[in-house]
């Protein structure tokens, strides 16, 4: 979670750690989540079961922070109250996650035609914004589309010492707030102040030592209620990545997000001066339908969807099953009417329904508009956790398991297997990209 302000003070007047706890079931708490130990699982289908109504609820009020730097501009300020619930047994550990949305945003910046874009030498396939888009003077100029998310950090045995008393905010380096670990670059001839802010506002996470990490888990509330295919939320890690050893460096980036069960392969990055680089992931999660193909064949190289499903409302994300099945087409080429050529020899000719129509600022997408992402399952250690999301009309029940102790060999995954106290983050994303509310200093505590 992208995290900018500092909190002080932690748990004051808080139970003592790991004691055996009582549970009420007409209780609700505001910094501990108190997890109760049950000998009946709850089944992972977003229907609150009847026995979630013996745990304790945690209500908490995520709040947009204001980062300094524009990062979050749109959505500063936004509050996102949740409940959450959490049991567990002999095996795993449950989780209940509650709020109310009034809109259910999983079209993810898909694909439209805009036909004054389509002029000599470019096209008007373009992809709506995933952040807002504003001007120079501040004033709105599109509302975004982005994905409704929910994501919770851990921190994995311990090991990252900030996390104790800053919870999310402990891997962040944005802002100067944060200049014990954010990127602090002296002027040279090749590093303007311009470059400099660019590489210390980026928003890159990472620890701040090389033995700390930070468990992700990451709700991508679209792609979890596309298909009973995709039921898994993103499990990943954040580590160490080189540090500020790296970052300070000039154009130096230490990136220390990553998906489970990749790891440095023992060489340095030659994009980013000595960052470590990391091993390669399947093709899993949200894949980007997008591709670069030469106008008429052999003019100018132009980015257009992948993979099209012909006269297919807005459908928010186009499963790899579909591409296997045929039901989705592969787009072979391109003129510079925008008419997309497909592998069976048909054309989509970009007419109004994959035009924008109504209000240009905060107006919907086109009726065709092509997702810009192919869903694909979660394997390995990236699918961890079972979950499912569901939108009821009014907000999202998000309920999700994961093992008490997984077989993750490379310390990416936190270890509830002896039922101590873990710290803990919450953030929920509303429609967004990066932006979202946080809600730092949290306590799991099990009921024994």
């Amino acid at each position: 979670m992208t995290s900018f302000i500092l909190v002080a003070g932690y748990w004051t007047g808080c139970t003592k750690n790991d004691q055996i706890l009582s549970t009420s079931s007409a209780a609700v708490n505001s910094t501990d989540l108190i997890s109760l130990k049950t000998t009946t699982p709850p089944t992972i289908d977003g229907s609150v079961d009847a026995l979630w109504n013996k745990a304790t609820k945690l209500a908490v009020i995520p709040v947009v922070p204001d980062a300094g730097n524009g990062l979050f501009s749109g959505f500063i300020g936004e509050q996102y109250p949740v409940q959450i619930r959490s049991m567990y047994d002999d095996q795993n550990i449950y989780f209940l996650a509650e709020y109310a949305d009034a809109t259910q945003n999983t079209n993810v910046a898909p694909w439209y035609f805009n036909p004054a874009m389509n002029v000599t030498g470019k096209t008007g396939w373009q992809k709506e914004p995933s952040n807002k888009s504003f001007d120079a003077n501040g004033a709105l100029i599109r509302d975004c589309f982005g994905e409704d998310k929910f994501a919770m950090l851990f921190n994995i045995d311990n090991s990252t010492p900030k996390f104790l008393s800053q919870t999310c905010y402990s891997s962040c380096h944005v802002f100067a707030p944060y200049l014990d670990y954010a990127a602090v670059l002296t002027p040279t001839p090749t590093a303007t102040a311009a470059v400099m802010n660019s590489n210390k506002e980026s928003g890159n996470h990472y620890t701040n030592g090389s033995n700390e990490k930070i468990d992700m888990w990451w709700g991508r509330l679209g792609f979890i209620s596309k298909d009973a295919t995709l039921t898994q939320m993103d499990d990943n890690y954040q580590d160490y990545a080189g540090g500020q050893a790296i970052t300070n460096l000039t154009g130096g980036n230490a990136n220390g997000r990553h998906v489970d069960g990749i790891v440095p392969d023992g060489t340095k990055s030659t994009t980013w001066p000595y960052r470590p680089n990391y091993t390669t992931s399947p093709t899993q999660g949200e894949v980007a339908n997008s591709q670069n193909l030469k106008l008429n064949g052999n003019g100018v190289s132009v980015a257009v969807p992948m993979w099209v499903i012909p006269n297919a409302a807005s459908a928010n994300f186009i499963l790899i099953a579909d591409t296997a099945s045929g039901k989705a087409k592969k787009v072979t080429a391109v003129n510079s009417d925008g008419v997309l050529t497909l592998s069976d020899g048909t054309l989509i000719t970009p007419g109004a329904d994959y035009q924008r129509s109504g209000d240009a600022i905060n107006g919907p997408t086109a009726k065709n508009s092509i997702p810009s992402y192919i869903a694909v399952p979660l394997i390995g250690g990236r699918g961890d956790i079972t979950c499912s999301a569901l939108y009821t009309g009014t907000g999202w029940v998000v309920e999700f398991k994961r093992a008490l102790k997984t077989a993750d060999a490379n310390r990416q995954d936190v270890d509830f297997s002896e039922f101590k106290d873990q710290p803990f983050g919450v953030g929920i994303f509303n429609k967004s990209n990066y932006q979202h509310g946080i809600k730092p200093n949290l306590m799991l505590k099990f009921q024994k």
